[in-house]
């Protein structure tokens, strides 16, 4: 049995400038979405492209930009709602209060969604291949995010056996009996796994849109799973059918992929 190391979230105190931690694992997640969107260019079809249809470094740096501020005003807009809706819609004020905590993955989701139509609309592009595109170079970024979910003693796991090697226990849980680290679950699963199984998947020619729906697919499977693991938000508790929050969003994820797999596999002419 573990003890929950307590890690200062702050990184570097500079004057009256703080580093977190957290916004260091943002950045790293940033970076690596920058550095593998580069890498991505090398792949197939998106190397062969010319013309108007060219991919540049450039067109990364601007889904970049414009998932930044989709993670971030998604991520807080569905926390705000599927989580505290009540709450929020008494303290509106508050929606704007980021450095309170509180994002929500499948707001984020949404929000990059809404970025990548954005930008498939600007440069003229199938919003579909921007998607398969991008659907490889984000669990990377969802793999630093669990790290800092960890550093900052948050998020911990449901009680585990005592015998559970790695069981962890979290004082802050206010429980001195031994917990999953779920954090590392998380990472491991819908971070690592994700990305070398959508990583490997992407580096073949595929019908348009199937990269993107197996992402879709992939993470809603594998955060459903490691939701078992994951204690549920106290104010929330467990919903219909014995469910998470993040097991209920997650659904429509899956049921979503499921259909823009069959839909892809129609788009025989398209490739991406």
């Amino acid at each position: 049995m573990l003890t929950y190391p307590h890690i200062d979230p702050v990184a570097l105190q500079l004057g009256p400038i703080a580093i977190h931690w957290y916004g260091l694992t943002y950045l790293a997640a940033f970076g690596l979405f920058m550095w593998l969107g580069t890498l991505r260019l090398r792949h197939e079809p998106f190397a062969s492209m010319t013309g108007t249809r060219a991919w540049t470094r450039k067109d990364v740096e601007d889904i970049l930009f414009l998932g930044v501020v989709g993670v971030v005003l998604g991520g807080r807009l569905g926390y705000c709602l599927f989580y505290k809706p009540g709450y929020y819609a008494s303290h509106p004020l508050e929606i704007f209060a980021i450095w309170q905590g509180g994002m929500s993955f499948h707001g984020g989701l949404l929000g990059v969604i809404a970025s990548m139509v954005w930008f498939a609309h600007s440069r003229k592009r199938p919003w579909l291949e921007v998607a398969d595109f991008v659907a490889p170079c984000v669990p990377t970024g969802l793999a630093a995010g669990r790290i800092g979910n960890f550093i900052n003693g948050e998020l911990w796991g449901r009680f585990s056996s005592p015998d559970l090697p790695w069981g962890m226990v979290f004082p802050q849980s206010g429980s001195m009996l031994p917990r999953h680290p779920s954090q590392i679950y998380q990472f491991l699963l819908e971070g690592l796994l994700l990305f070398v199984l959508l990583w490997l998947f992407a580096r073949h020619e595929r019908p348009r849109g199937r990269v993107a729906a197996a992402f879709l697919i992939g993470y809603g499977v594998l955060r459903f799973a490691a939701e078992y693991f994951r204690e549920p938000d106290s104010y929330l508790g467990l919903l219909s059918l014995g469910m998470s929050m993040g097991q209920w969003l997650c659904v429509p994820m899956v049921l979503a992929g499921i259909g823009l797999w069959i839909y892809s596999g129609r788009q025989g002419v398209a490739k991406v």
